[in-house]
Parts: structure tokens; sequence; C-alpha cells
């Protein structure tokens, strides 16, 4: 067994919200050792690996799968999306985990292409991923989509959303159900730009469309009885058929979860090393968190500014933040506080590995880089080069100011962190490999996409 420098825990110390782990080293653990500071840390963080089982008593009943295969076909269908060209697999991959194949998203006008070959005007942020988002407590990057009570499946304070849905769509059982009301009618996701009319007369054609496809009327009845009854397809029952499939997407059973479950052998010695980093000296966990309201998704839901460089395209859709229109602002947006100026949500990493990008512009391509980024914010953000980071060509000419942004940096990163190489290596390994649930893997969600759809429109390409 190589000799490798890990952390041993000593004690706990509190941090604004966040535990740290106080940490010494030592030098050269066998196995045993190993598990013994990683059950600690585990235990200490309150992980229990068991989230993914705990779905069904949160949603106080399993999962319908019948209609979680309507929601399927919806969520591959063009028929939810005026402009005719995307749906939400057009940004939420099986290729890549259900979240997104590119640095910025390209929404409406693409291609049909889903993959690094996907082209057309791009929106102002990366996609982040659907996968797991049963759990998420709000959702999207400037964190716009919200449970008020802080968990996803309460609705008893409210479900905050921008205007004009505001608090309206709190009657809906789940936040995942509200959310899928807002896609349909974004324009630069997929309504497009050339149909008159506001989001409720969006929505209504939508429901046209739809109510249009004999086969989805056949498939609502099943699940709903007032559509059996000669009723129509309902806005409420398009949401909870998409937020139905979201269901089935949770993968949250990787090698961690079953090391934290008895067995042993689930990671190896380095990403065991790699995760005692994680949890004590490498600091990972004080934002990607795993305890409480967190629902161990490896992030803790709030806003960040952590010194991503700004990127903009040539070509889009969204007019960015700034003087030079080269900036995005993040929470500000929402809050229209400029003290949230660049804050954005910390990304649940979970299935990390399969991203093709990283941040909330995908401004790195590596995971090494994103975790180096972490590790010393200052030098990785001046020293930015978008070549060398291998965003695509048309992110590669409009540069933000970075300045301004480190002059807000989080004091959690403010301080570098050193790692040997050897740490640094095991780190890497444990968010890739031990994060990964191996079901959300390409090969596997493939499986999901249908050959056809029931309006007949046809199905996107994916590389």
């Amino acid at each position: 067994m190589r000799t490798r420098i890990t952390s041993l825990v000593t004690g706990i110390v509190l941090a604004g919200t966040a535990g740290l782990l106080a940490t010494t080293l030592h030098a050269g653990p066998d196995s045993w050792w190993l598990d013994q500071q990683l059950e600690a840390v585990l235990a200490e963080h309150g992980f229990t690996g068991a989230i993914e089982s705990t779905l069904p008593t949160r949603l106080g009943r399993p999962i319908d799968r019948q209609l979680a295969d309507t929601g399927r076909l919806l969520f591959f269908d063009t028929v939810g999306g005026l402009n005719n060209d995307n749906n939400c697999s057009g940004c939420h991959s099986p290729t890549h985990g259900f979240g997104d194949t590119q640095s910025i998203a390209i929404g409406v006008e693409n291609n049909g292409i889903v993959g690094p070959s996907r082209t057309g005007p791009r929106n102002q942020r990366r996609t982040p991923t659907v996968a797991n988002s049963a759990f998420f407590p709000n959702l999207m990057w400037n964190s716009r989509f919200a449970a008020v009570s802080h968990d996803p499946f309460d609705n008893s304070a409210g479900f905050s959303f921008p205007a004009p849905e505001g608090f309206t769509l709190s009657s809906q059982p789940h936040l995942l159900v509200a959310q899928a009301f807002i896609p349909p009618t974004e324009r630069v996701e997929v309504a497009g730009f050339d149909f008159p009319g506001d989001s409720f007369d969006i929505r209504d054609e939508v429901l046209r469309r739809i109510n249009d496809v004999p086969e989805y009327r056949a498939r609502f009845a099943r699940s709903f009885p007032s559509v059996r009854n000669g009723g129509p397809v309902t806005f409420d029952m398009f949401g909870r058929a998409i937020a139905e499939f979201e269901f089935t997407l949770v993968f949250a059973n990787a090698p961690i979860d079953r090391f934290a479950r008895g067995m042993k052998n689930a990671l190896t010695d380095e990403q065991k090393n790699g995760a005692v980093l994680f949890f004590g000296a490498a600091k990972c966990v004080q934002c990607h968190a795993v305890a409480g309201t967190s629902n161990e998704m490896f992030s803790d839901f709030s806003a960040h500014v952590i010194g991503v460089p700004q990127i903009a395209p040539l070509i889009g859709n969204v007019t960015f933040d700034g003087p030079a229109r080269d900036e995005d602002f993040g929470l500000e947006q929402v809050t229209g506080n400029p003290d949230d100026r660049y804050k954005f949500r910390t990304s649940p990493i979970r299935n990390v590995g399969l991203q093709p990008a990283f941040f909330h512009n995908g401004a790195f391509t590596t995971l090494e880089d994103a975790v180096r980024h972490h590790l010393d914010v200052f030098a990785s953000a001046r020293s930015y080069d978008p070549a060398a980071a291998g965003v695509a060509a048309d992110l590669r000419t409009l540069a933000g100011p970075i300045e301004p942004v480190l002059a807000r940096i989080d004091p959690l990163l403010a301080t570098p962190i050193e790692l040997t190489s050897e740490q640094f290596r095991d780190l890497v390994d444990f968010v890739r490999h031990g994060l990964l649930d191996r079901r959300a893997s390409p090969q596997h969600l493939r499986k999901l996409i249908p050959r056809s759809v029931p309006s007949g429109f046809p199905v996107l390409d994916f590389h």
C-alpha cells in the first residue's frame, strides 16, 4: 500500500452554519484506520447513505409508474415547446446524467442535436441536472424556484417563484410539480418568440396541443378519472406527469452511500482518503453539505460568490448584465439586492463525474480544473484562459471583469487550501467515482429515450 497523507478528525468547530472539521495529519494508515476516520466524519455529519430509500415515505406513496411513463414521453416530446425544436431533454440530456451537454445552454433555434455538436443561440447559464432533484429544496442557479419550508415535499409555507407566478403554485404537492409549470413558458428554452400572449396563453396552447393527441388523452385517462370522463388534460396533470418521471431519476446509491451502509469495500483506499479530505482538510463539505435540509445531496443549497470567471456567448437569446453585457449578476437578478451580485447556488455534486462542464457557466471543462479553482480561487480566476479551459469557440471572446467578482469572494474561499499532489488525486478520485451512481451513466439512461413520441414530432438526435 502506498504511503499517503490523510486527515484524522480531532474536533468540530462552528463557522456560520457549517460544521468545520479541525484535522491533524497522520501518515501511512491502513484500510482499517481509514475506515475509522471516514466512519467518524460521516457520523458527525449525519450521513446515512440511505436517502434514496426515503423517497416513497417522503412522497407518502409509491411512484406511479404509469404516470411516470407518460411524463417520460412528454419529457422527450416537442409537443410542449411551441417553437417545435426543443423540449426538456434538449437541455437535460440522458447522455450526461440528465444535465447539460453544453457550458451554456442552447434552447430554441437549435440544430436538433443533443450533445457536443449542438448549435444555436445560447442562453445565460449551464442547465442544472434534474437527477436527484426530488430532494432539492430549491432549483436553478439563482434558487429562483424554492420551497419556503426548505423541504420540497412540504408546501405548507408555499413554493416561491418569480412573477407572474409568485406563490400561486403553492397548492401543488411537490416543488417539482410546481416547477413543471415554468419551462413551457420560457421563450428562450422552448416557447420561442413567435407565439403571442403571456405565460398563461402559452400554457393554454400547450394544453390544446396535448389534448389534440389521442394517445396522450388515453394515457392521462388511465391516471385521472376526469379525463376518463371526457374532461381535458390540465396543466396540473402535465406537471404531475413530468414530476413523476423526474421522481424515477433518483440515482443516489454511490460508493459513498454503500460505505455508509456498512460495505467497507465500496470505496478504494484512495477514494476513502479523498472522502476524508472532502469532509476535512479540503473543506469541501462546508458548501457541498450533506446534513439536514441538504438531504445528503452534497450542497448547502445556499448562494456563494466563488470567483468563477465570467464568460458570455457571441450569439445568444439572453441579454447579459453589466455595462458591456458580459456579466451574470446571479442571485441579484432575483432579489434586486446588490449584495447578492455574483452569488450562485452551490451545485449538488452527486454524479458530477458525468458532467462535461462545471459551475453556472461551464467555464471549466475538466473536474480537475474545477477542483483546483476551489483550492485557490484568486490564482485560478486571474490566470483563466477560456481556450485552455476547453470551452467552445463561441465562448472564448467575451469575458466579463473578474476583479469585481473576486472583491466579493465568500470568506470560506478567501484562503488558499494546500494539498499534496497525492491528496489532490485522491480528492478528485472520490468526487469523480465515489459520488457516482453507475445507474446514471449514459449506457443506462439512453434506454429511456423513446424511438417515437405520441405527437409524431421527431425525437431529438442524441449524441
